[in-house]
């Protein structure tokens, strides 16, 4: 079983630490794009800090962001788990999990990257500003890219398991599964439901959701390998679930959270 997070687009720099090394990360077929897009975002910071800014939509008090980019070649690391924060990781909160269901995350947790592609949560990588969507001058567009490299490594990551995808949109667009694999990948979904039985889709509270549906995953002693059994696991943590009828054109089945409003 894989979980797949998004990163956070907020991230906390370590004080400390050894430097980047791109050899140590996790999936290392994604080494020769890791250093590519590495690569362009140095050079942009270093050489265009003010095209920067706007590459990746900052305002010029954030200029602190660029210079960090500009170094992360040199920038202290940390585990991703203390890098990536924000309401998602926070319900997650991965740090106050036992030693079972901290090899579990281990094992299973794979964060989305625009810099990394993927990682794990206890790759070490420093505090980064850059997002999916981005276009990269020397690199080109960051998804297409990364489409092209994600495919084998995520392919063979699977297996035969399930992936429960919790992933946000722009980084649902760096690997999709491919119709073969569709049936092993289950999106989720948090809808909030009104008093008259309208559902519509949560923004305020998707994120810190998603944080609690995958903590409630990873705390649980099984692995479902089915999309009614990943419900059954999640109905017995107290959410409420529904399991759509599968789409007939064979894309990914899909499981509803609800939540009220």
């Amino acid at each position: 079983m894989l979980i797949l997070l998004p990163p956070s687009e907020g991230k906390t720099r370590p004080a400390r630490g050894k430097p980047l090394d791109l050899e140590q990360l996790s999936f290392p077929a994604l080494r020769d794009a890791r250093q590519s897009v590495l690569d362009a975002l140095v050079h942009v910071c270093r050489s265009r800090p003010a095209h920067a800014l706007d590459l990746l939509g900052l305002s010029p008090n954030q200029a602190e962001l660029i210079e960090r980019d500009a170094h992360l070649d040199s920038e202290p690391t940390a585990t991703a788990d203390r890098v990536y924060t924000g309401v998602l990781y926070d319900s997650l909160n991965l740090r106050s999990l036992d030693p079972t269901a901290r090899r579990k995350a281990t094992r299973t947790v794979v964060i989305s990257s625009a810099l990394f592609g993927a990682v794990r949560i206890s790759d070490r990588i420093p505090a980064y500003r850059l997002s999916a969507g981005t276009t990269l001058p020397r690199a080109g567009a960051l998804n297409s890219l990364w489409r092209k490299s994600l495919g084998p490594v995520m392919t063979q990551a699977m297996g035969t398991g399930l992936a429960v995808d919790l992933r946000s949109s722009p980084y649902v667009a760096m690997w999709r599964p491919t119709r073969e694999q569709a049936q092993q990948v289950v999106s989720v979904r948090v809808l909030a439901q009104h008093s008259d039985g309208r559902r519509i889709t949560v923004s305020h509270f998707n994120k810190s959701t998603k944080g609690e549906l995958a903590r409630a995953l990873i705390r649980d002693a099984k692995t479902p390998r089915t999309v009614d059994a990943l419900a059954e696991i999640w109905s017995h943590h107290g959410f409420v679930v529904d399991v759509p009828k599968p789409a007939k054109d064979g894309t990914s089945p899909q499981l509803h959270v609800i939540t009220a409003t």
